[in-house]
């Protein structure tokens, strides 16, 4: 079995949805990842890593504070989910329609970059660790 780098964003993203400390998920991708690549296989997948995450002031925000960003939009769901039908307002659960979806792809958006994120630090402390 080869280990894709999409596999590997995958990895780190069950591991995200761990309740423990960021070292212990990194412990545990490191793990998987020596076992199932090579060196050289990891250091060209950690430049193709590199090359994919997106290092713009809004990416890193929208990494560390996605439920913030995606906050609004559940409101606005919510609302509109509400005020549709209690009042009877069929034209209300248009807010839910639109605004429903942004939520979701904001947070998967922020998840993935989360994920890509404590898969680069896992890189790095193989490289340490190797390094020592």
């Amino acid at each position: 079995m080869v280990l894709t780098l999409d596999n590997l964003i995958l990895m780190a993203e069950d591991q995200l949805t761990e309740y423990s400390t960021d070292a212990l998920k990194i412990e545990k991708l490191r793990r998987k990842i020596g076992i199932a690549l090579t060196f050289k296989e990891q250091q060209k997948l950690k430049q193709e890593l590199i090359a994919q995450m997106p290092q713009g002031f809004w990416a890193k925000k929208l990494e560390k504070e996605r439920q913030t960003f995606a906050l609004p939009f559940w409101g606005i769901a919510g609302l509109g989910l509400l005020l549709g039908i209690s009042s009877q307002q069929y034209l209300d659960f248009l807010a839910p329609a639109i605004a429903l979806p942004i939520a979701i792809k904001i947070q998967q958006i922020g998840w993935k970059l989360q994920a890509q994120t404590l898969l680069l630090k896992t890189f790095e402390d193989i490289e340490r660790k190797i390094a020592n």
